[in-house]
């Protein structure tokens, strides 16, 4: 049985609902190219960075940019996505995940936000939530994107904790992949379809308990 001394949270889709604001912006971005971007479409583009997606999305359309095109639309989609989540309050928490954390803590474990998202203080001051975690790793921190663990890495060596007793909360495939590199033990938020790599999968937050911690 493992001794888990560290939770690492994703955010967006784990945490808060900003998965749904992201699918919007891509959305507006694509028909913009002239084609529409499904919500299936939209599950590769889950959990890495900004400039990945918009690849994903220009070879969805087949569409060729150069990279000064390519920043625009990656800014232009950024743009749109802050006016969308400057909106949110504390009630766009996940049912039971601000709960979860906070009996995590109580417990002596650390936390941590391991996110790829470059907005990601934004969002935890809209939601007031940035105090619950000793450590935030963003996009603004990594050089390498999710499947790469480096996001995940980053918390562990400043607090201190190796990743085999830590333990990473996804709702993305990449994310999983990353746990899984990296060392770590996995809980996937969401589909046991999508994430049948995590060793564990869970729909939400609700009525989880302590026992999600051992391994």
């Amino acid at each position: 049985m493992s001794f888990i001394k560290h939770c690492i949270f994703d955010l967006d889709g784990v945490i808060v609902d900003t998965a749904k604001f992201h699918y919007l912006a891509w959305k507006r971005l694509a028909q913009e190219l002239g084609f529409e971007l499904t919500p299936m479409q939209n599950e590769r583009l889950k959990g890495v960075s900004r400039i990945q997606s918009l690849e994903v999305i220009l070879k969805l359309g087949n569409i060729k940019a150069s990279e000064t095109e390519k920043n625009k639309m990656a800014d232009k989609k950024n743009q749109w996505y802050v006016q969308y989540i400057s909106s949110m309050t504390p009630k766009d928490i996940l049912p039971g995940a601000k709960e979860f954390i906070l009996k995590v803590r109580e417990n002596g474990i650390k936390t941590s936000l391991g996110s790829v998202s470059k907005n990601a203080a934004l969002i935890l001051e809209k939601t007031a939530i940035t105090n619950l975690f000793d450590c935030i790793v963003d996009g603004n921190r990594i050089t390498k994107a999710k499947p790469d663990p480096e996001v995940f890495l980053i918390s562990c060596q400043e607090l201190g904790i190796a990743p085999c007793q830590s333990i990473v909360f996804e709702d993305s495939v990449a994310g999983i992949q990353a746990a899984s590199t990296g060392g770590f033990h996995s809980v996937g938020i969401g589909s046991n379809e999508i994430l049948y790599m995590a060793e564990k999968v869970i729909r939400d937050f609700t009525n989880v308990d302590m026992s999600i911690l051992v391994y």
